[in-house]
């Protein structure tokens, strides 16, 4: 995989390192966000039964003039479906909300703490078998848990999509990631705004001519086997997201980007949940 690569190879897909995320889009602003984005060139598209916008998500995709072959589309299973059959059943709900005849991608949305996690894989598994679903993933797993669930799945654990952005490296589950080739989706990978108002991504961003979030983007994209699912309703910022591929960072400065910090990591998780 080559740094100016702009999607992976994965598991028989190909998947635009950028795709755009769609929590809290609701209604018709989530339609024309999905909308616009297909306009712009974007080809991987996420949500979630918990993002309450699946049938607005599908509505965007039939309405486009991109075939629904050219997508890449992942849904996540609420986490309250805990039971073999409640995830299998909600896979085949996704699908019909979304007017497609399976997902490219069904994660688990979090762990939930009383759920059994074997047979949650095992859902999950025979949502592949039935056709609800090309691939499967989990969400919000650290290493223990996303090993675990690789060992109780019948089908290959596609992804593990998680917060990850210059504040929240997540080494150790990278590492991981990278060593037993699953790929990770960061989500949030502008922490939330944090990244807007760095320092250093501004200063960076001036030598490239980019924006501090493009810098940041950039800097999630150059990791090997990494996604990213950033969201945005305006169409200003959907294109520029994508308008990172034409430089790269180097070495120095994708490790003086790296900076882990507890405290901005959940300043970042504060203004997500506060919305701001």
């Amino acid at each position: 995989m080559g740094v100016y690569d702009t999607a992976i190879d994965h598991d028989g897909a190909t998947v635009p390192k950028i795709g755009l995320g769609t929590w809290r889009m609701e209604g018709e602003s989530c339609y024309e966000a999905v909308r616009t984005a297909l306009d712009a060139g974007y080809r991987h598209v996420d949500t979630a039964q918990l993002y309450g916008n699946e049938r607005e998500v599908g509505r965007a995709i039939a309405d486009s003039d991109v075939e629904r072959e050219d997508i890449f589309l992942t849904t996540k299973v609420d986490p309250s479906n805990r039971s073999y059959r409640e995830v299998l059943d909600s896979a085949a709900e996704s699908t019909e909300k979304l007017g497609v005849e399976s997902v490219d991608l069904l994660l688990i949305h979090w762990p939930h703490p009383l759920a059994d996690l074997e047979a949650t894989m095992a859902g999950l598994s025979a949502a592949v078998r039935e056709g609800h679903a090309e691939r499967i993933g989990v969400s919000n797993f650290g290493v223990e848990r996303l090993e675990r669930a690789r060992e109780f799945s019948a089908e290959p654990v596609f992804t593990n999509q998680v917060q990850f952005h210059p504040f929240n490296p997540q080494r150790e589950l990278l590492a991981y990631c990278q060593r037993e080739d699953v790929l990770l989706t960061a989500y949030s990978p502008l922490a939330h705004g944090g990244a807007l108002r760095d320092d250093l991504l501004v200063e960076i961003g001036e030598k490239y001519d980019k924006s501090p979030a493009q810098v940041a983007l950039r800097w999630v994209t150059q990791h090997e086997n990494v996604l990213t699912i950033p969201k945005s309703t305006s169409e200003t910022h959907l294109r520029a997201n994508l308008d990172v591929f034409d430089f790269a960072l180097t070495r120095a400065e994708h490790d003086r980007i790296t900076r882990p910090s507890k405290l901005k990591t959940g300043i970042a998780f504060a203004r997500g949940r506060l919305g701001l």
